[in-house]
């Protein structure tokens, strides 16, 4: 309330004092006239038995002022609603803080929302969702909310070497959710003695019994290390599938100098692995200009080169 509210306020309380100090001057006036009476006919009141001195009734005190009775109704209930003004803010935190503490304790103490199991989503062809959770490993029986979503996803990625990616979160009230997205095999590599998958950044995955029909062999001079690993595979990953179906073998002299072996003895010269994409689309045009041919040159893909020999 302001200054203004204050005065008028103070100047009720004033007037309502002054009246009730009215009414008790009325009162000793009164009385005072009624002593005076008494005492004279004090005598006269005592020879006759039959009449008393009783006191004096409602209706000879003096009537409260309307307009007084009305300020003092109204500053009550400015006074009142002070009050639930005070107990309504207080009432309202006293809430609060208990939603608070309700939400906390439901959050990291109650069962309700402890982990109780491991949901797994994703398109899967080399693995299950059963071997998915066995790797997890979540921890059930923890707050779901302080669970360690990062390290389920290094124990899926290290222990499923299949899987490329991995999104843990969590899926409210009680699950750990693991969204999975496996490699693309796009060449096959033999290392070991062993038939393995290879995807487009040069990752080695899986074992094949057999090689799968599409996918072309990488070939190694220079051993199965990484840098040729991933020179092979960003070249066979940009070859589109029909032609990546007529490929032999993918051969890898040194980083700058692979070549196609294609299934009808061609031979395609690569060059390194840039510019892929554009060499691809130029090597299936010069296929279709120039069908004969027994050699493509494509490793300079603005010039490129045929000729009727292999060599």
């Amino acid at each position: 309330m302001g200054e203004k509210g204050s005065d008028i306020e103070i100047a009720e309380a004033l007037e309502i004092a002054q009246s009730a100090s009215g009414e008790r001057e009325i009162d000793l006036e009164t009385t005072g006239v009624r002593s005076s009476e008494e005492a004279a006919a004090g005598s006269a009141d005592s020879a006759e038995p039959g009449e008393s001195n009783g006191p004096v009734s409602e209706a000879d005190a003096p009537a409260v002022d309307a307009a007084t009775l009305k300020s003092r109704k109204a500053f009550a209930r400015r006074q009142w609603r002070r009050r639930w003004l005070a107990w309504r803010y207080l009432i309202v935190g006293t809430l609060v803080i208990a939603l608070l503490l309700g939400g906390i304790w439901a959050v990291y103490f109650s069962t309700w929302l402890q982990v109780k199991g491991t949901s797994v989503h994703g398109t899967m062809k080399m693995t299950s969702a059963k071997e998915v959770v066995e790797f997890a490993a979540v921890p059930v029986g923890e707050p779901l909310a302080t669970a360690d979503l990062e390290a389920v996803q290094v124990r899926v990625l290290n222990g499923l070497p299949m899987v490329r990616s991995v999104n843990v979160s969590r899926e409210w009230p009680d699950k750990i959710r693991v969204d999975v997205t496996e490699r693309t095999p796009v060449a096959v590599v033999s290392i070991g003695g062993r038939l393995r998958a290879l995807d487009e950044t040069g990752t080695v995955f899986w074992n094949y019994k057999k090689a799968p029909a599409g996918l072309p062999m990488v070939n190694t001079v220079t051993g199965t290390n990484s840098d040729a690993l991933r020179e092979a595979a960003a070249v066979a990953s940009a070859l589109p599938a029909d032609l990546a179906k007529r490929v032999d073998h993918v051969e890898v002299t040194t980083v700058d100098s692979i070549s196609l072996e294609m299934r009808n003895d061609k031979r395609v010269v690569w060059g390194s692995s840039a510019q892929s994409d554009t060499k691809a689309d130029v090597l299936v045009a010069l296929m279709k200009a120039e069908p004969d041919v027994a050699r493509y040159d494509v490793s300079v893909p603005g010039q490129p080169v045929t000729s009727k020999s292999v060599g």
